[in-house]
């Protein structure tokens, strides 16, 4: 019982922080003068924060079971793993931030995917991962592509420069994507094999 209250304790407060990074850049974005609301959905470290915050707070709610769920969560999982390494490894740096702009940033980039992440190695949920729930989760960054490529190359706004087509070409775009798809894969991959580890068996 204590486990089960710790966890739907440690996902509302995540729920939380992260949708006051979310709901802070909105805000940065829409009082910018050349900031589009709608761009922010091209952004992967808002999809994968808005995963981490539903998923959260289902778990906060005790709303955590179906495969719907798991698929998500995985997703939610991966999702922010990579929002967080890229950003430290190929995004920090490119922008100066102040203000609304920089606290929503620090929520989104580090303060989220660190609660969420900590949350699933030390509290759960456990038990629900399963081989095609990690197939179904490759969904999540094929549809982001299909969604982000073509509205790049209708409107010319592409979200991180490793996937502007227009100044890298496509083929070199292809590849960024399949190295970024192949370490959202391992990450699904090694949740899975973690979850298992972790789980109890259940009696003979």
């Amino acid at each position: 019982m204590r486990s089960e209250k710790l966890t739907r304790a440690w996902f509302a407060v995540t729920a939380l922080v992260t949708l006051t990074g979310l709901v802070t850049q909105v805000v940065a974005t829409a009082s910018a003068s050349d900031g589009r609301v709608a761009n922010l959905l091209c952004f992967f470290t808002i999809d994968s924060n808005l995963l981490v915050a539903i998923t959260s707070a289902l778990v906060a709610l005790g709303r955590a079971r179906g495969r719907l769920f798991t698929v998500l969560w995985l997703d939610a999982l991966a999702g922010i793993i990579v929002t967080g390494i890229v950003y430290q490894v190929a995004l920090a740096g490119l922008y100066e931030l102040h203000g609304l702009s920089l606290f929503s940033d620090t929520m989104l980039h580090k303060v989220a995917p660190l609660l969420f992440v900590l949350g699933w190695l030390l509290v759960g949920p456990r038990g629900a991962v399963t081989w095609p729930t990690v197939w179904w989760s490759l969904s999540y960054p094929l549809a982001w592509l299909a969604f982000t490529l073509p509205r790049g190359a209708l409107t010319g706004f592409y979200p991180y420069p490793f996937v502007d087509a227009a100044a890298l070409g496509y083929g070199q775009v292809a590849l960024n994507c399949v190295f970024i798809g192949l370490f959202f894969t391992a990450l699904v991959a090694a949740a899975l094999l973690y979850d298992r580890r972790l789980t109890p068996l259940e009696p003979a």
